[in-house]
């Protein structure tokens, strides 16, 4: 697929997608959040794909946020389906449908699809992040940042409230009062504040934050098998969800006997024994759709 407001690459196993509007902000759209959903189908098909990074163009911001150039109507959806062709949310008496598509926030729909990644996700913070271009960071794996990123979550300040499904995810990274504290103020925090609190995982040098992104996504991958690492990555983030142990108990002794049996544990255990590194067969394409049968998740569309 070709694509406009981002650029995408892959190279030694990597995928690298690339916020890139042009204009050095790259302030999200609907375009981009249509190519954003898309490029993500792309990793989790490709076996070739083993991580996934996303970072900005240029040095001046990762994605300042919605784009606001529609001014004072920005948020002002009206009769209009915000980010669907699927027609108005609004009834002819003037009510709102709540459950059509049209009603749905589009950064939501972004950090759904990233939150059902089959590869890791790290973000590459390049510089300022606001709104949107925080929030939809927030179900990747981890979270680098330059020096010179800046982070804002300024939905308050806007007049409106976070979205991307923010409230369930933020505080579960940085708990809750800080996530309160920067949500009502809506200022504006650097890279070395965001690293305390736990949302960053480093931060570094502008010319170091790529290279450093790239050794994190090798360091993840290289020596494991893509099934588990995808495997893995479904059963904790499920994990934060559920109510009891028992839960987690029943996904994993399903996972452990359905990969136990596979070409991938027994590799495994052979390169052990043979001190050798695995060559892993199994591919996350063809295996995953066994492994899906095991979460008894309602339907959430």
């Amino acid at each position: 697929m070709a694509y406009e407001t981002i650029r995408y690459e892959v190279s030694d196993g990597i995928a690298t997608i690339t916020l890139d509007r042009g204009d050095g902000l790259n302030a999200m759209n609907k375009q981009m959040m249509n190519e954003l959903l898309a490029v993500f189908d792309e990793t989790d098909d490709d076996d070739a794909v083993r991580a996934v990074i996303v970072t900005g163009a240029g040095e001046r911001a990762f994605c300042v946020g919605a784009d606001l150039s529609s001014g004072a109507e920005t948020f002002d959806f009206g009769e209009d389906a915000a980010w669907t062709d699927a027609g108005s949310p609004v009834r002819t008496d003037g009510s709102v449908d709540f459950s059509h598509p049209g009603v749905r926030d589009g950064g939501g729909l972004i950090t759904l699809r990233i939150f059902a990644s089959r590869k890791p996700v790290i973000a590459a913070f390049n510089g300022v992040a606001a709104g949107v271009g925080t929030t939809m960071t927030l179900p990747m794996d981890f979270r680098l940042a330059s020096t010179k990123a800046r982070f804002g979550l300024v939905f308050a300040r806007r007049g409106i409230v976070p979205e991307s499904a923010a409230a369930w995810f933020l505080p579960r990274l940085v708990g809750i009062g800080k996530a309160l504290e920067w949500c009502y103020s809506g200022r504006v925090f650097p890279a070395d504040e965001a690293l305390e609190a736990g949302l960053l995982h480093s931060v570094h040098a502008p010319e170091e934050l790529l290279p450093a992104a790239r050794a994190l996504a090798h360091e993840l991958t290289d020596h494991s098998s893509p099934v588990s690492i995808a495997m893995t990555r479904r059963m904790l983030w499920a994990g934060l969800a559920q109510q009891h142990p028992m839960e987690a108990h029943r996904i994993d002794s399903r996972g452990v006997w359905i990969r136990g049996k596979s070409a991938d544990a027994s590799e495994g255990v052979a390169s052990f024994l043979e001190k050798r590194d695995a060559t892993f067969p199994d591919k996350v394409s063809e295996k995953w759709a066994e492994f899906d049968v095991f979460f008894d998740e309602p339907d959430y569309s």
